[in-house]
């Protein structure tokens, strides 16, 4: 007598998934990490009151100025320029040109122009006399703006462009005076005391003044 199969129906036990999916879920969105961008880190001025007058009284030769068009074409200093990368040696040179220093203390480290030169290295004295110290340029460090102003159809590339340019400039001074290259000073880590003192240092009556002006508009 033949023996009878009761093969059935054979089914997938899946009451714990949905508990593993849910774990998988909670694994993701722990260990993922999301892209966001993050802009530029620029200190944006306090908003001014309405009845607040606005004076400011510049020397022009104190006002570094660049300007961009909707095309991406540059105007440094009121002449046409197409290499960027030259802004940075301006820029140095602008910032560092001591032409007629001030001898009253400024800013929070109460410095003057002459004390900023009198701590600079030989190298850099002796680039400032040999080369700069126009009387068309900037009187000295705490009086030197440098200013960006671009078209509204400008790209935002070339903006970061000039902006890393100016940064670079900057950078180059600071660690000069303190014996580093620009590379090393913006790698300094500020939560270590004696890379802090380092970097204050090398900033100490040198203000980085970069002022962005308000976007014209397009073709104007």
């Amino acid at each position: 007598m033949a023996r009878s199969k009761d093969k059935g129906s054979q089914e997938v036990n899946a009451g714990s998934m949905a508990d593993i999916a849910f774990l998988l879920l909670i694994f993701f969105l722990v260990t993922t990490q999301i892209a966001t961008n993050k802009g530029l880190t620029l200190l944006l001025p306090p908003k001014q009151e309405d009845d607040e007058p606005i004076e400011i009284k510049q020397q022009q030769r104190n006002i570094f100025k660049i300007q961009v068009n909707s095309a991406d074409k540059l105007l440094v200093e009121d002449e046409p320029l197409d290499d960027i990368s030259q802004i940075r040696d301006m820029v140095y040179d602008f910032v560092l040109n001591f032409g007629d220093p001030s001898s009253n203390k400024k800013g929070s480290d109460k410095v003057s122009d002459i004390d900023v030169y009198n701590s600079l290295p030989a190298s850099m004295k002796s680039y400032i006399s040999r080369s700069l110290s126009d009387s068309e340029s900037s009187d000295g460090p705490s009086s030197a703006i440098v200013s960006l102003k671009a078209d509204r159809g400008s790209s935002y590339e070339i903006f970061i462009q000039i902006l890393d340019e100016l940064n670079a400039a900057y950078n180059r001074i600071y660690g000069e005076r303190v014996g580093l290259s620009d590379e090393e000073f913006r790698k300094l880590n500020r939560n270590d005391p004696r890379q802090k003192k380092l970097y204050d240092d090398a900033r100490m009556g040198i203000p980085k003044a970069i002022s962005i002006a308000e976007p014209t508009k397009s073709g104007s």
